[in-house]
Formats: C-alpha cells, structure tokens, sequence
C-alpha cells in the first residue's frame, strides 16, 4: 500500500473525485495543476499540499514528485475536435509529457505509475469494447492515449514499473462544472430552464460511469500487487448501454420535469453504441462500479444547483475557462 500519492491534474474532474478518496483511504495527496481546466475551488478544504505548474516545467515536476511513492496521471489535453485542430499540440500535452513524467518517475525510484487513458485509443468497434481489441484510433486523441499507454507498457516491461493504464468510459458526476460533456451540459440548460438537444433518433448508446467508481478503481490498482498490475491494461465502466434518450429523461426528471427535448439531424462521425466490458477489472481488481445512473445524475444534478449559487463555483464554467474538455 502507498503512502503519498501524486495527482496530476487533480483540481480537475476525475482528480477531485480522486484526492478526497484517497484522503479517505489514508494515504497523503499531492497535486500538481496550472488550473488550465480545474480549479483550486474543487479542492477547497480537503487536504492536499499543491504544487502549481506544467508538466513540461520540470522544476516543478521535480516538487510534485519529492517524496511521493506513486504517481496517477490524470492532467491531459483531452477532446476528439481540439486533436484534429491541433495534433502536435495534442501530442505534446498527452505522449511527450506522458513519457517524461513517466521517466522523472522512474529516475526517483518511483515504481507506481497510473495512466489514465480513454476507449478513443481501441477506435471505433462493435461493442463491447474490452482490453484485447487490436487498436485502431481514429483521432489524434486517441492515438496520444494509445501512444501513452504503450510508453506505460515499455517502462513495465524495461524498468520493473508497477505501471498501468486505465480506459475510461464517459464519465459524469460532481466537480463538473466545467465540463462540456453530455451529463454535465444538459444539467446546466436543465438548471437554466433550457431545452435538450437530441442529434438524431435517441438510440446511440453510451456508458456513462460515476467518476466515483472510476475513483475507487485507481485506488484498487494502488492496492494491488505489483506484478498483477504492471504493464497491464484495464477498462473501468459500468458495462450498461444508456440511451441518449434515457438519458434526457432521466435529467429532465431530475430536473422537476417540464425540460423540453428536441431533435436536430444526426451528426457525422457520432459512434452508435458504445459500452464497455469490466470483466477484467472486476476478475483481477475486485472492482466493480457502484453508483446507479438514475441516481448518479440526481445527486450530481443537487450539486450542480447548490455549486452554481457559490461564486466561487458558479465561475468555473465552460466559457469561463481556457483549455480542452
């Protein structure tokens, strides 16, 4: 079991779910963040020492690591359209920061190493999707999370690194606010009195995970041992195929009800279904997720509604941020 833990990335999304589950779990968290997503209100009063920086600083790097025993790599430059804009910056922030940081690891006798990584690096699939599918991205986005996850499997493999990559299925939750995913954007126009927008028939599927659950699948790698986790390739969802149909609805009931839905066009390039299996996270994890969607997206709706009547919260919303969802 290790005792501090470094979070990259950990004022954002995933990172706030995680930091204060690993305070519960008693281990010490450091964060290393440039807030270029996150923000430090996410964090407020759980205990974390924070070191503001990039990746590409290395004397901050060198801070963030100073007596940490395993790193989880959560900070990345995420969004399929933002790679196709800009794949040389998507690669610097996702596969040479990635491997740098994993090397600073390494050089510091730092054996645990998590990185967090998306189905977008399998490509597209007939459902489900699971660890042993040959990869095929069909993004720059992917592709740098493919990349990072074979840097991940060499430092496994050269070095003796307990060094893993987790894929994680859509998630959703508290600590959002920022997010321009589904979840979190229809709870914002739900909350403005606004209306739904459907592009096509409401059949696509996803499988939307709490970022919770994804949460407690980090600390369950954290607590594994070393050789069943080292090198090794996890996908973390729930392995339930949602609707965007059920899902409006569920938002719209949670809302109160009266939400308009509406229908526009499908959009080019949108993946018809999408769910993941977990079997081997939960065979060798003794993982499995925990949180139903209906009530997931009720309490991530109530915290919605109570962060957006706090200043200090109201202001971390898409607009009124810099960088990539």
């Amino acid at each position: 079991m290790t005792d501090t833990v470094l979070v990259t990335g950990g004022a954002g999304f995933v990172g706030a779910h995680l930091v204060r589950r690993l305070g519960d779990a008693g281990h010490g968290v450091r964060v290393l963040d440039n807030f270029s997503t996150g923000n430090a209100a996410y964090l407020a009063g759980v205990p974390h020492r924070l070191v503001t920086g990039t990746l590409d600083d290395a004397e901050a790097v060198a801070r963030a690591l100073e007596g940490v025993d395993a790193v989880v790599h959560l900070a990345a430059r995420a969004g399929i359209p933002d790679s196709i804009a800009d794949p040389l910056g998507t690669l610097a922030a996702n596969v040479t920061a990635t491997v740098g940081l994993l090397d600073a690891a390494r050089r510091r006798g730092i054996s645990r190493f998590i990185l967090a990584s998306t189905n977008a690096a399998v490509g597209d699939h007939e459902p489900p999707l699971h660890e042993d599918l040959p990869a095929h991205p069909l993004s720059p986005y992917g592709a740098s999370k493919l990349a990072g996850e074979a840097y991940v499997h060499a430092y496994a493999a050269s070095f003796g690194m307990a060094a893993t990559s987790l894929r994680f299925s859509n998630a959703y939750g508290e600590w959002s606010l920022h997010k321009k995913s589904v979840i979190a954007a229809w709870i914002r126009l739900a909350l403005a009195g606004g209306h739904l927008t459907i592009y096509g028939d409401g059949g696509q599927t996803r499988d939307f995970v709490h970022a919770g659950d994804l949460a407690e699948g980090v600390i369950a790698v954290l607590h594994a041992r070393p050789a069943v986790v080292a090198g090794e390739v996890f996908g973390l969802g729930t392995g339930v195929e949602t609707s965007v149909a059920t899902l409006a609805r569920l938002i719209a009931d949670a809302a109160g009800g009266g939400i308009e839905v509406r229908h526009e066009p499908a959009r080019a390039g949108d993946v018809p279904r999408s769910v993941s299996r977990i079997d081997k996270a939960t065979r060798t994890l003794a993982w499995r997720p925990s949180v139903d969607l209906a009530a997931g997206v009720q309490t991530t709706l109530a915290w919605f509604r109570e962060a957006l009547a706090t200043p200090e919260l109201a202001a971390v919303t898409p607009s009124a941020v810099s960088g990539s969802d």
